[in-house]
């Protein structure tokens, strides 16, 4: 099932999101209704605070990237739990983000190139590793999610300022996109 992506403003995107278990009610159904959403959005990325729930899963597609670049070709993961451990800042690198709570809304964001993070696949297995360039990027954009945060928070207080009009009408229901959405209710 295709669920609303939730826009900015909404406070379930203001919230830290909490580590789940095996257990969690109908999981494997969520993580499905997930990738179709993902899809149908045409993201690549998706972290569940997005679609209303505050717990740490995330799913992310690159293999939309894959023309340019062909390491990510059928790149589809699911992270449970999952949590950025340690940060690399010998390299960054600024590049434009757009996120599916913020539609119509590109900036650029400087992110370390190199992160180490740990998280659980779908069977619940521990994983541990460093990863490096896209993947990397796309991990910290959507573990930002869960953690609270959105790119927004990354940029500089004047870029912030001057995408604020625009901030203002997505909490207000005004914009346009073409995927189903829940925008803030007033």
């Amino acid at each position: 099932m295709i669920l609303p992506i939730y826009i900015y403003g909404q406070p379930v995107l203001r919230k830290e999101s909490k580590d789940i278990t095996a257990d969690y009610p109908e999981l494997k159904q969520l993580i499905a209704d997930m990738w179709e959403t993902l899809a149908a959005s045409e993201g690549i990325g998706l972290a569940a605070p997005q679609i209303g729930r505050n717990i740490r899963l995330v799913v992310i597609d690159l293999d939309p990237m894959s023309d340019d670049m062909p390491e990510y070709k059928d790149f589809r993961k699911v992270y449970i739990n999952a949590h950025i451990v340690e940060y690399d800042d010998s390299k960054t690198t600024s590049l434009e983000e757009g996120c599916l709570s913020l539609p119509a809304i590109h900036e650029k964001v400087t992110r370390p190139t190199r992160i180490r993070v740990q998280w659980m696949d779908e069977d619940f297995q521990p994983h541990d590793e460093w990863v490096e360039g896209y993947l990397a990027r796309v991990m910290q954009h959507e573990f930002d999610h869960l953690d609270a945060k959105m790119f927004i928070d990354r940029i500089s207080p004047l870029r912030r300022q001057l995408i604020n009009s625009k901030l203002k009408a997505l909490t207000l229901g005004r914009y346009r996109c073409g995927y189903k959405t829940k925008p803030v209710r007033r």
